[in-house]
């Protein structure tokens, strides 16, 4: 052939080695939200996202770092802050509220309180988790922080230390509007409360963990505010299954579902963050702005099927079990130089059904070594496991006690490593000679 010509083989040569190369750089450099969009499930909502409750991975997301309004959705912030109230014992579930004239005179769902009534801080979170009660809610939040200007920025440090999105914010405890508030919306010229779906996830994972009790409260189907009253307050969520039994809802119930938090005003739509467990496995929805309020809940099954029917808790490594590349670590001034370790907890990972998941481990003692003597459970050392983009951390903990060793002992193990170094030394050094 001619000079600047060619061979058609060659030709074919240089596009296999193209497309090998283009086929590794994608497999070497995978997109989390690529792995979490591949599927469009045509949704009917402007943002949604779907996690595991145990690891928070990321099953399905769409849309889901646009900031918008959550409507009531802000409530689970404030549920957040009562539990951990609560916890730290500054209030208790017994403890008296008498609501403001603010809380009385809110607006929207509610309208449970009056003016010098006194009720538990218990009665007012079944208010505010089962009928999102915006007077119960306001009432907890003066409570907890003292006046709602103070709790809204419990809120918002809050958001900032779980890692909301920079363009989030909370402007009240309810989610309500500057224009449905009125007189009493607060000053400032920022606009409405406006938070992502990934930021409710995450609240929604920081409450399931850290106070699963919630799901007490978001579980019940129905509830008397006072045993007084002809009739009780309906939760909002269409889908627990304890209304497996009520006509009306039984064509939206869905299996395992108990929480959590419903939302709805003119600027957001129809919002729901939505929980279920199955088979051991917990997972979190959240659908923002769709156009009904039976959209929310259909959207909802939509993404619950997807995760339950597509995805599986895989234990990676139980608890307590060793690990080849670590089987024992060494410590200082032990009657052994060196203590046998295992994992403190297992290693759960979700994978797709039928998938054998790449699983890679990194193990290593603590910067300090640690001296005797050592306890069964001491932490040693860490394991880094990796299983396709996600990386999780166990700690590495001693499986047996070991004692200090004598003064003899260790005066004795000194010498011979003194030694032992100077034979090395001297070893070493002739070997270089010759």
């Amino acid at each position: 052939m001619g000079a600047g010509k060619v061979s058609w083989s060659k030709l074919i040569v240089w596009v296999c080695w193209i497309t090998v190369l283009a086929n590794t750089l994608f497999v070497l450099q995978p997109s989390k939200a690529q792995a979490a969009d591949a599927v469009d499930l045509k949704l009917e909502a402007k943002a949604a996202i779907l996690i595991e409750a145990s690891t928070g991975q990321v099953l399905y997301e769409m849309n889901a770092d646009q900031p918008m309004p959550p409507a009531s959705m802000s409530k689970m912030m404030t549920e957040y802050l009562v539990m951990e109230a609560v916890k730290s014992g500054k209030i208790k579930w017994d403890s008296i509220v008498s609501p403001s004239q603010y809380a009385v005179d809110v607006i929207g769902s509610g309208q449970l309180i009056g003016p010098g009534e006194k009720y538990t801080v218990k009665d007012l979170f079944g208010a505010m988790s089962i009928y999102s009660a915006n007077d119960a809610t306001v009432a907890l939040a003066e409570f907890v922080g003292g006046s709602e200007a103070d709790f809204v920025k419990m809120m918002n440090d809050t958001a900032k230390k779980f890692g909301f999105n920079e363009k989030s914010f909370f402007i009240n405890s309810t989610g309500l509007s500057r224009a449905d508030l009125g007189k009493y919306a607060p000053p400032g010229t920022e606009p409405d409360t406006m938070i992502t779906a990934r930021d409710a996830a995450t609240l929604a994972y920081h409450i399931i963990t850290e106070h699963p009790e919630v799901l007490e409260f978001s579980s019940v189907p129905s509830k008397k505010f006072r045993e007084t009253d002809k009739s009780p307050m309906i939760n909002w969520n269409w889908m627990l299954e304890g209304n497996k039994d009520n006509p009306n809802f039984k064509s939206y119930v869905y299996q395992g579902l108990d929480g959590l938090k419903t939302g709805h005003t003119l600027e957001a739509g129809y919002c729901f963050t939505g929980t279920a467990v199955r088979n051991g496995m917990r997972l979190i929805s959240v659908v923002m702005n769709t156009p009904s309020e039976a959209k929310r809940f259909r959207e909802t099954q939509k993404l619950l099927d997807y995760g339950f029917n597509t995805f599986e808790m895989k234990s990676v490594i139980p608890a307590k079990s060793q690990v080849d590349s670590m089987k024992t670590i060494p410590v200082k001034k032990g009657v052994k130089t060196e203590v046998p370790v295992v994992t403190a907890d297992a290693v759960d990972f979700v994978v797709k059904k039928g998938e054998a998941p790449q699983v890679t481990m990194e193990a290593a003692p603590l910067q300090e070594v640690k001296s005797a003597p050592i306890s069964t459970g001491d932490v040693l050392g860490t394991v880094k496991v990796k299983v396709n983009d996600i990386e999780k951390t166990v700690n590495l903990v001693a499986s047996q006690d070991l004692e200090k060793g004598s003064w003899f002992r260790l005066m004795m193990r000194g010498i011979k490593n003194f030694f032992g170094g100077i034979f090395s030394g001297i070893a070493d050094g002739l070997k270089n000679l010759f």
